[in-house]
């Protein structure tokens, strides 16, 4: 039997398929998710949903079997996004499983596992309890009670009309001017979204947009490039296409269509820091015509630092957390957020249940886009004030001991220092220009993931240059920057 541990994580379940993740083991962690979660929450039933990839079907079904063992009825919505589910979750008050390895390649599936009302299952709310469960019943563990009722009810509902008919309603693009988009859905569950948000398959009116398609074909072998917009490696055919056809912006999604990455007419990313300062000030704006006067806005510790600049120009509070969508919904609960971003292009809404959709950040960009007459570029500038590396990973052997040299070389440099999430070092005060850096060891891997971010684009190489010398300590050491890894 697999050890759980290798591959139940801090957010989710990531594995090898079948190696890891086979349908026994599904069953089992069904079984056990209906024990932590379903029956001591007192909810009625569960919802699981599904993306492309060859072997969801068949988990999906094993996961139900084992919650439908200990009494619990399953609703089946098939085929949908991550964010998807979360809708199902929500407005069917229910806790949910989504069957996705997001981004990873086609080897790989997992579980997103959510309480009702689309709350997060974690490492610290109910994971490790769901994982250790599950691994004492692949073990042989025996003693589950048989319910007295019998096995559940599973039946299947079709809930995409709905969730296309709800996030319309909470963005409205009807009155934009035409816009042409192109989509990148990466052969995954975006082409099967945005038809019926932004087009007219769920049976809803036309809006004025042109969208241009590019990979919608469902396809869980991603057959024309990894579906991770995070690397900019998988960009390239979105950029080439927003410039061939004049378009106004190109969109591209992740695997189970819960990031939605931005670039604008010129082919020219925009940051993730950069729409979540454009969204921040719409729904700051929604929240105080709602009648809020006190409004938060939610960001991780890797955000630009124009994102709490906008935020408080525009009177509310930024909320500073670590990364990680547990984090980022916890903290918005706390602090009853109106929204929440992060540096990986998960955003997040109050009135998406705290959770995350990056179908609804996209029609937030194409509406700010649609109502005035600027190109994307131009609006996009006054979020984007800074200059930022992007996260850069290097590979050590003992990350407390590198940690260190930073927060020495730190101390050296006579900067400012914080420990939410990692360490995060600010430049001295009146030192200009200014700079600041996190780096923050993975809770997966033997990587350090460094950010910088800076004034100008020199300060921002050169403090990042120095910083790498203190990591990697002159020694080969491998790097990439893609990824929604943790």
């Amino acid at each position: 039997m697999p050890n759980l541990a290798d591959f139940i994580k801090a957010y989710d379940v990531r594995g090898l398929v079948p190696d890891q993740l086979s349908p026994e083991v599904a069953r089992a962690i069904g079984t056990a998710f209906a024990e932590v979660v379903v029956i001591p929450d007192g909810s009625s039933g569960i919802v699981v949903g599904y993306d492309m990839r060859p072997s969801s079907p068949e988990l999906s079904e094993a996961f139900a079997d084992g919650v439908r063992s200990r009494g619990i009825d399953v609703t089946v919505i098939g085929l949908c996004s991550t964010d998807g589910l979360y809708y199902a979750s929500g407005a069917l008050d229910l806790p949910g499983a989504m069957f996705t390895a997001s981004h990873n390649p086609a080897r790989y599936n997992g579980i997103k596992l959510c309480r009702s009302a689309a709350r997060p299952v974690g490492q610290d709310s109910g994971l490790a309890e769901i994982r250790d469960l599950a691994q004492w019943l692949l073990d042989g563990g025996t003693g589950l009670a048989v319910p007295a009722e019998g096995p559940g009810s599973r039946h299947d509902r079709d809930v995409l009309p709905d969730y296309a008919r709800f996030l319309r309603g909470l963005v409205d693009v009807s009155g934009s001017r035409p816009l042409k988009v192109v989509v990148d859905a990466g052969n995954g569950m975006g082409g099967f979204t945005v038809p019926a948000v932004l087009g007219t398959d769920a049976g809803l009116e036309p809006l004025p947009l042109e969208v241009v398609p590019l990979y919608f074909e469902l396809d869980g072998t991603f057959p024309n490039h990894e579906a991770n917009p995070l690397d900019p490696a998988n960009l390239v055919d979105l950029q080439a296409a927003v410039r061939e056809h004049g378009a106004d912006l190109g969109l591209a999604f992740d695997g189970d269509a819960d990031r939605c990455f931005v670039v604008d007419a010129d082919g020219e990313p925009v940051s993730p820091s950069a729409v979540t300062g454009l969204v921040a000030e719409r729904e700051i704006r929604r929240a105080r015509a709602g009648g809020d006067t006190e409004v938060a806005i939610v960001h991780n510790v890797i955000s630009s630092a124009a994102v709490a600049e906008v935020v408080r120009e525009n009177g509310a509070t930024p909320v500073r957390t670590r990364v990680g969508h547990s984090f980022i919904k916890g903290e918005m609960a706390r602090a009853g957020a109106v929204f929440g971003g992060e540096h990986s292009a998960h955003y997040y809404f109050r009135d998406f249940w705290f959770a995350d959709t990056g179908m609804l950040a996209a029609l937030h960009v194409l509406a700010a886009l649609g109502e005035q007459d600027r190109p994307l570029s131009e609006l996009a500038a006054g979020y984007e004030r800074y200059v930022a590396s992007g996260e850069i990973n290097s590979t050590v052997d003992d990350t407390a001991t590198v940690v260190g040299r930073v927060r020495d070389w730190a101390v050296d440099r006579g900067a400012s220092l914080d420990e939410l999430d990692g360490l995060t070092i600010g430049s001295p005060e009146g030192e200009s220009p200014t700079w600041w850096f996190n780096v923050r060891a993975s809770n997966t891997e033997p990587l350090l993931r460094l950010n910088v971010e800076a004034a100008d684009r020199e300060t921002m190489e050169a403090v990042r240059d120095e910083l790498l010398g203190v990591i990697r300590g002159g020694s080969p050491a491998a790097s990439d920057d893609g990824g929604d890894r943790s």
